[in-house]
């Protein structure tokens, strides 16, 4: 009596298991850029890069190809790579293991553990880096305000919930001491911080003097200092906006923020330049310009939650309408600009709020707190109009009824603007101080 093998449901089981694995070999290093042949890999892709015969491993990621070559960038250092070294592909794009247990520790650009032991595996989710923004028609509208306790914000910059702002200023006016601010006194859930190309010297600074111990238990801290890779750097600014997206998902009030955008902007340039694209606006490659909104886009609102997100960008010699600082303005939903000229005269938070603007401040308070904003607005636009002439004497008290409501209400609007670092202003008693500057405190 015969039998048949059920072959099909054996060929199955075995296609399901990969009996071979292939590899690529290093043929050529130029630069930041690593060529490889014999792969068979997609843009995004890890790879691992076999150093030696004692197991160790350089990461990259694979970012073009040329014909058959594979180009592959270093995701750490280059030392140790040479020609015929073995390449072995992932299958897989960079992930971000995420959980609560995040909080309250500091992780590097790739999104592993620098302060201490790394948390179980069991206990974390896997999160993709690159992925797309919330779609426009499952978007929340903006309609709660955030308090972040700083005066001058939220009186007459004021912020929603799922707002994003670009915090632009050059280098030395308080872009991080206003974002440390913001962090310690603002009422979210959970803070996400991405410090990208910064100097590695802030890094433990911000942490102590800025957050403090209480903003730190609730903070997750990315950090990709300046000495790091350009892709380390990239993925550094990803990597902090899909742990404030996980935290989003969970329904969490979310504060992201990223300091500085522009060194973002400068790491993709170097990847781009690196793979061969043209130069195009001051030396930025188009890649720059097409990354901006996928990153700035995937915070904001969702139907989950909300990730209110602020940018800073260091804008070169002061000039606000630099590529990266216009591009930036032109994607968000209100720009803070800080003054260097403010800030030499001893006045922080150095915000120009002549110049600055929320997007969504009218549709978020009263017409009350809307008109004094304004007000105060135009009276320091008269003041500085006619400061020439007060400061060498020209002008005789009098002459002009609104200058002299301008003068007597220079002061007053002074020291409301102005805020210590360690003072906090809960949004009642800034609304009540706004109010009271023009004789109505309700």
């Amino acid at each position: 009596m015969g039998f048949s093998l059920p072959m099909d449901s054996y060929l199955k089981k075995a296609q399901k298991y990969q009996f071979f694995f292939t590899y690529g070999k290093v043929s050529e290093v130029v630069g930041l850029l690593i060529k490889v042949e014999g792969l068979d890999v997609f843009i995004g892709e890890i790879c691992k890069i076999k150093i030696n015969d004692e197991g160790k491993f350089a990461l990259t990621e694979v970012v073009g190809f040329v014909k058959e070559t594979v180009l592959l960038m270093p995701l750490g250092e280059l030392s140790g790579i040479k020609p015929g070294c073995l390449v072995y592909p992932s299958g897989k794009p960079l992930t971000v293991e995420v959980s609560e247990k995040l909080l309250g520790h500091t992780l590097d650009g790739l999104g592993k553990i620098i302060d201490g032991p790394a948390i179980d595996h069991d206990d974390l989710v896997s999160y993709p880096v690159q992925r797309v923004s919330p779609d426009p028609f499952k978007r929340k509208p903006i309609q709660e305000i955030l308090p972040t306790g700083i005066r001058a914000l939220d009186g007459l910059l004021t912020v929603g919930e799922g707002q994003r702002l670009g915090i632009f200023a050059g280098s030395g006016v308080g872009k991080s001491t206003l974002l440390g601010m913001v962090a310690k006194y603002c009422a979210a859930d959970v803070i996400v911080i991405g410090l990208i190309g910064e100097r590695g010297r802030e890094v433990q600074d911000f942490i102590r003097k800025d957050l403090g111990v209480e903003g730190y238990k609730k903070s997750v801290v990315v950090c990709a200092t300046s000495d790091k890779p350009p892709l380390v750097r990239l993925k550094g600014a990803y990597v902090a906006t899909a742990i404030a997206e996980y935290f989003r998902d969970q329904g969490k009030k979310v504060v992201l923020m990223m300091d500085s955008v522009t060194r973002f902007a400068m790491a993709q340039r170097e990847i781009g330049l690196s793979i061969g694209e043209p130069p195009t606006t001051k030396g930025y490659p188009p890649s720059v310009f097409a990354n901006l909104p996928k990153l700035l886009e995937r915070s904001g609102t969702s139907e989950n939650g909300s990730i209110t997100a602020f940018y800073t960008v260091l804008v070169e010699g002061d000039d606000m309408n630099e590529p990266i600082a216009d591009a930036v303005r032109g994607i968000l939903d209100g720009h803070i600009i800080l003054s260097r000229k403010i800030a030499s005269q001893n006045h922080y938070p150095a915000i120009d709020v002549q110049n600055s603007l929320s997007r969504l401040m009218k549709d978020l308070v009263t017409k009350q707190q809307y008109k004094a904003a304004g007000e105060l607005r135009e009276n320091m636009t008269v003041y500085a109009d006619a400061k020439d002439l007060l400061d060498v004497g020209a002008y005789k008290s009098g002459t002009n009824a609104v200058i002299d409501y301008a003068v007597s209400l220079h002061h007053p609007i002074d020291i409301f603007l102005c805020q210590q670092v360690e003072e906090f202003s809960p949004y009642q008693e800034t609304l009540k101080k706004l109010l009271g500057l023009f004789g109505d405190s309700r």
